[in-house]
């Protein structure tokens, strides 16, 4: 019986729709509570949270390796527990684990990755993958025979063996060399261009920084916040300002008592912690005052929250205040 679509896959569709996910084992552990999320066809979503917040468990049953309690997941327009093969031609994983055929040759192992999804050989095809991965001159060699980094390569080949349309890096930078890291990131952006969505969890947040559209922060099995990359830091990011001041103060004067500021131990320099919103006035206001009371600095510098200070922040604060 051929697959039925569930739902459109025109650009404006979400590739991947997720309703209602529940995960609870057997144990009573609930590892996913009521996630909701709509991935846009052809993004690069990064998925945060601390270790055990349920990121692999999410990414699993989106890939229908892992059964969800309830909810429903569609991926590029199919269902993925009654079209189950279907959509698991669709999708690349780059799992966590190093775990493959350690008795095989690179060569064997990619070209057996691909035909299991069902698809006729390309042998240009996959020379290429490799050599993008720096692996064309291992084809040869036996998976055992490799190192970690090395391993974590001929992962991401067999994940891409099959040309799919939807990418799943879960930790892929997880004690890997620079080398690999700098030749990922390139082949991912490659892969963005020509319209493959990209869905990646990491540790390494200056790289979601630089890589993703979107930011998605999991904790505890809930998904605290979904938001365009920019727009997240513009709205809980945090600027400061700070003024190193030619003469020391004892403490905040009181014309300055209903700024954000802080005055370091030794009455030398004044911060100024301000959102990005406020960046334009606050600041000219706050210079204006100085000079107003004849408070002089002979120098300024600003500095602005990273996503990592976002993240940390999202992760600590109480439940339902993440809005």
């Amino acid at each position: 019986m051929p697959a039925s679509k569930a739902i459109a896959t025109e650009n404006s569709a979400p590739i991947i729709w997720v309703q209602g996910i529940n995960k609870t084992y057997a144990s009573g552990f609930q590892a996913l509570n009521n996630i909701n999320l709509e991935i846009k066809r052809g993004e690069i979503f990064a998925l945060l949270g601390p270790n055990g917040a349920g990121k692999t468990t999410l990414i699993s049953i989106i890939c229908g390796i892992v059964n969800s309690t309830s909810g429903i997941v569609i991926a590029d327009g199919y269902d993925t527990v009654r079209d189950y093969r279907t959509v698991r031609a669709t999708i690349g994983l780059v799992p966590q684990e190093l775990h493959t055929d350690s008795f095989e040759s690179v060569w064997a192992t990619v070209k057996f990755s691909r035909g299991l999804f069902g698809k006729a050989p390309n042998a240009p095809y996959l020379e290429k993958v490799l050599r993008d991965l720096s692996l064309w001159d291992k084809r040869n060699v036996k998976i055992k025979e490799l190192s970690g980094g090395m391993k974590r390569r001929v992962l991401i080949a067999k994940a891409l063996a099959h040309e799919p349309t939807i990418l799943f890096l879960d930790e892929p930078s997880a004690g890997v060399d620079v080398e690999l890291r700098h030749d990922m990131w390139r082949m991912v952006r490659e892969l963005r261009a020509k319209g493959t969505t990209i869905i990646l969890t990491t540790h390494y947040i200056e790289e979601a920084e630089d890589m993703a559209d979107r930011i998605g922060v999991i904790n505890k099995g809930e998904l605290i916040v979904v938001e365009d990359k920019n727009v997240l830091m513009r709205k809980l990011g945090k600027k400061r300002l700070t003024l190193t001041l030619r003469q020391s103060l004892a403490s905040i004067p009181a014309a300055l008592i209903g700024w954000n500021l802080t005055l370091a131990d030794d009455g030398s320099t004044l911060i100024y912690t301000f959102d990005t919103q406020e960046e334009e006035t606050g600041i000219a206001e706050l210079l204006r005052t100085l000079s107003e009371h004849h408070i002089e600095f002979k120098d300024l510098r600003s500095t602005e929250s990273s996503l990592e200070d976002i993240f940390v922040s999202l992760v600590h604060q109480p439940k339902g205040n993440a809005s």
